[in-house]
């Protein structure tokens, strides 16, 4: 499957966060949503930057998302000390990754695949950022503040 496309509308989904309780994409409605998948917890170019999205609380409700178990974000995120949603694709396994497009078949992750969802669910702008290159906060930024 193709990653989503600007102007797709937003597959829902629910899944777990770091602390066990169950979040639905489409009980954000009303709020524009930054969803950042992920390989896997404990890496570094991804630490960096999740704690570079915690800024975001009023521009987007961010949720990252990794086929990690929420025993395994919970660790990570008290580590850390991460401000932001930390969300578990892990069974079925990448199952939320691959309605999106970003599942990895061959490492069995994420790839790490980024959308802006506006507040009424429609996808309004995506990036894919290569294993090992950081994400450009500042695009996300800019591109949340034209929403």
């Amino acid at each position: 499957m193709d990653m989503l496309t600007a102007g797709s509308f937003a597959p829902d989904f629910e899944l777990s966060d770091q602390h066990g309780t169950p979040i639905r994409l489409s009980g954000l409605r009303g709020r524009n949503v930054l969803l950042v998948f992920f390989p896997f917890a404990f890496t570094g170019v991804c630490q960096g930057e999740l704690h570079d999205l915690a800024g975001f609380g009023g521009d987007a409700e961010v949720l990252a998302v990794s086929v990690d178990s929420t025993f395994a974000q919970r660790a990570w995120a008290d580590r850390e000390r991460f401000d932001v949603t930390l969300l578990s694709d892990f069974w079925p396994h990448g199952q939320v990754a691959r309605l999106y497009g970003v599942f990895d078949e061959v490492k069995g992750a994420a790839s790490r695949g980024t959308f802006v969802i506006d507040g009424q669910g429609v996808v309004r702008w995506t990036v894919a950022t290569a294993i090992g290159q950081p994400r450009d906060v500042a695009e996300y930024r800019k591109v949340l503040s034209e929403l």
